[in-house]
């Protein structure tokens, strides 16, 4: 019951998060990718069975309180917690470089899949999109990154554990 709490937990927070703070400080061009780096977290503790489950449950919320296309999110989020969780098991997860760069990879990966969407068919606005995914790219891994660094100062203990078998080997 304990992972089940953890993970609502998670998503309730991810998505307050975004529909609050994180709105007022898009409208002002600081965009950081809430959804992306929950899903980075997550999968990292928990493998890829639980980063693609997560990643799925919180784009299908995040696509309902957006009132978008149903599944814009969820998708890409699948692929990326499940990618993310398989590679948990091989990379040193504690490490801050590591993290840095799954968080500017997953991020870059949903903002220009997000992108994709509000081009509608033409590539004129492509530039302004590309600009934009590199931003939130670039603020999303460095405050995500900011983000573990402190917590896991705050706790003085690692936040990842050890390494363990994906959820797809027996």
């Amino acid at each position: 019951m304990k992972p089940l709490g953890a993970f609502l937990l998670l998503a309730a927070s991810v998505l307050l998060l975004r529909s609050t703070a994180l709105s007022s400080l898009a409208t002002r061009g600081l965009v950081i990718d809430a959804l992306a780096f929950a899903v980075v977290v997550w999968s990292l503790r928990h493998g890829d069975l639980w980063g693609s489950t997560f990643g799925f449950v919180l784009g299908l919320i995040a696509d309902v309180d957006a009132a978008r296309w149903l599944g814009r999110h969820a998708l890409v989020l699948a692929l990326l917690g499940y990618a993310v969780g398989r590679l948990s098991a091989t990379l040193v997860r504690e490490s801050a470089r590591t993290q840095l760069a799954l968080i500017a990879i997953v991020t870059f990966v949903h903002q220009a899949w997000s992108s994709a969407f509000e081009l509608g068919g033409g590539s004129v606005g492509a530039p302004w999109l590309l600009a934009r995914a590199l931003d939130a790219t670039l603020v999303t891994s460095v405050a995500g990154t900011l983000v573990l660094a402190a917590l896991r100062r705050a706790t003085g203990r690692p936040l990842f554990g050890y390494a363990f078998r994906t959820s797809s080997e027996g």
